[in-house]
């Protein structure tokens, strides 16, 4: 193919998995409509590299067909990646990397299938790989904001954002006796060392999610690469009597488990069954290697064999969760600790865990602490604040106690069918008022580096929080977050992943220390920082 000056190719990363392509598919075609006006009304034409097949889909589906895909498409000129999905990058990441002409991600902001968690994914990769790209999003794509970027990157090949809201952590003047614990723990890390268990690396085409062995090994941290099949045949030696004292102890504690009769469509005891096998090999398995945190890839190999780890994860992550002995009965593993887990093998996420778990309980805080996708966000139609309230939700991971009444306000429901044929329990609550610390570890330029802000959890009313969960997954655990000082628009100009790692903290002021103790930390162990927004809603960080 070859483009004549006013015309723009246009690509779409899709899932590897048919049933997820054919469904989301009309999605995809109804964005790409939308954005294909908005470059028309530009006085571009775009030329869509790949046509729908007969499989249901026009998406991307795999590494191999986008490869063939890009053999055909013009090296030297614009190119837009589409997504209205969740889509894996490195179906598309191979041709990004060697084309020549500019690069335009973009993406509708919905929460359904999610374009946005697969477009920041998308972002989040090709920053790694050093591949130049801008990146735009819209309601319409025919407000302002969207069209006069748009504009300026078909006549300029580029578009910026204003990130303004990101300073150098070396610049700010932050709380210095937390400081010096973090310098404390980072020296700890680095003498003693800790292993990142990995149940098979890279899930979902996320690049951006793997952090190498030379980046990785400064901070102290070595991975123990282990198999998902390791795992399997561990849950099958797991008995029955084991499992059912597990599926009791959340029972007791207050769970609900939304059950049914049949496999294909509903959670069914059988499918709890297995996931509480699993809960305990993966803490055996833990045990068994040393690991300081742990990493199931969740979605791809295991949904084959088993139901979801959804359950599996966000246990781990609560210190308050089911004793799991050793094999022998001789011990209790982790005896009220928290095992930190990674939800998809996402090691930057991984990283964030371990640091976040120590530096909360060197500080006394509450050391639960999980990934969200950031999946959406809108403004509160309740009338409950004049706030942007962001949508983090993860399928995996969440601990009970960020939820309303912990165990008690947990709910398992039957993982969509279209993303697991064998079901499982989700780990459903809705997260508890309170004061936060977000961030994210990511690699730019061959380097690690830490986004990190304040931010609050606020409560909805159940009306609001029912819309919001019906505009994503109501399956799924979901916090309403407001980030201090970040706009949506900086948000997503900034950030570099489909994930942001969140933990509470017993009070504003233990927040702001935990802030300043994570930043210390991650600087000492040779990552660059930089503070994202406000110290509060209105005030400003002290600078130096």
């Amino acid at each position: 193919m070859k483009c004549g000056p006013k015309q723009v190719q246009l690509v779409a990363s899709g899932d590897q998995r048919l049933s997820a392509n054919q469904k989301c598919w009309p999605a995809q075609q109804e964005m790409e409509a939308a954005l294909t006006r908005a470059i028309e009304a530009a006085g571009y034409e775009v030329v869509r590299a790949h046509q729908p097949g007969d499989d249901g889909h026009g998406f991307i589906a795999s590494q191999k067909e986008g490869m063939a895909i890009f053999k055909g498409i013009d090296p030297d000129a614009p190119l837009v990646v589409a997504e209205a999905v969740w889509q894996y990058s490195h179906h598309v990441l191979a041709g990004l990397i060697s084309h020549r002409g500019p690069i335009l991600t973009a993406a509708n902001w919905s929460g359904t299938w999610p374009g946005l968690v697969g477009m920041l994914n998308l972002n989040g990769s090709l920053t790694k790989a050093g591949v130049a790209y801008s990146t735009l999003w819209s309601d319409d794509f025919t407000d302002d904001y969207f069209t006069s970027r748009l504009k300026q990157w078909l006549e300029t090949g580029a578009c910026g954002h204003d990130t303004s809201h990101v300073t150098p952590a070396d610049s700010l003047d932050l709380d210095a006796d937390a400081c010096g614990v973090g310098a404390q723990l980072a020296e700890q890390l680095k003498s003693e060392k800790a292993i990142m268990g990995i149940f098979d690396e890279g899930c979902m085409g996320m690049f951006n999610a793997i952090i190498p062995d030379h980046l990785l090994h400064p901070t102290g941290v070595f991975k123990e690469r282990l198999s998902q099949s390791a795992l399997y045949y561990e849950s099958t030696q797991v008995t029955d009597d084991e499992a059912h004292t597990v599926r009791k102890w959340y029972e007791d504690r207050g769970m609900t488990f939304h059950t049914g009769p049949s496999h294909d469509d509903d959670l069914t005891d059988e499918q709890i069954h297995k996931q509480c096998q699993v809960y305990v090999a993966a803490v055996r398995i833990a045990d068994d290697f040393g690991c300081n945190l742990i990493g199931i890839q969740y979605q791809q190999g295991l949904k084959d064999l088993l139901p979801a780890s959804d359950l599996v994860e966000g246990t781990l992550n609560n210190s308050d969760r089911p004793p799991v002995t050793s094999r022998d009965g001789s011990r209790v593993l982790f005896d009220g600790q928290a095992v930190t887990h990674f939800n998809e093998v996402d090691e930057c996420a991984g990283l964030d865990g371990l640091l976040t778990n120590r530096v909360q309980q060197a500080l006394g805080q509450p050391v639960e602490n999980t990934l969200h996708d950031v999946r959406w966000g809108d403004r509160d139609q309740s009338g409950t604040t004049d706030d942007y309230v962001w949508v983090f939700e993860i399928s995996g991971s969440a601990p009970p106690a960020h939820f309303i009444d912990g165990w008690a306000g947990a709910e398992g429901f039957r993982q969509p069918a279209m993303y697991f044929p064998n079901g499982g329990s989700t780990l459903r609550g809705i997260s508890k008022p309170g004061e936060i610390v977000w961030s994210r570890i990511y690699v730019e330029d061959d380097a690690l580096a830490m986004d990190i802000g304040r931010g609050g959890v606020i409560e909805l009313p159940r009306d609001e929080t029912e819309r919001r969960w019906n505009s994503t997954t109501p399956q799924w655990p979901i916090m309403h977050a407001v980030l201090y000082g970040v706009s949506r628009e900086e948000l997503m100009a900034q950030h570099k992943s489909n994930h942001v790692q969140c933990v509470y903290s017993n009070s504003a002021t233990d927040a702001d220390r935990t802030l300043a103790a994570k930043t210390a930390m991650a600087q000492a162990l040779g990552i660059k920082v930089n503070v994202c927004g406000k110290r509060t809603r209105d005030s400003d960080w002290d600078r130096k």
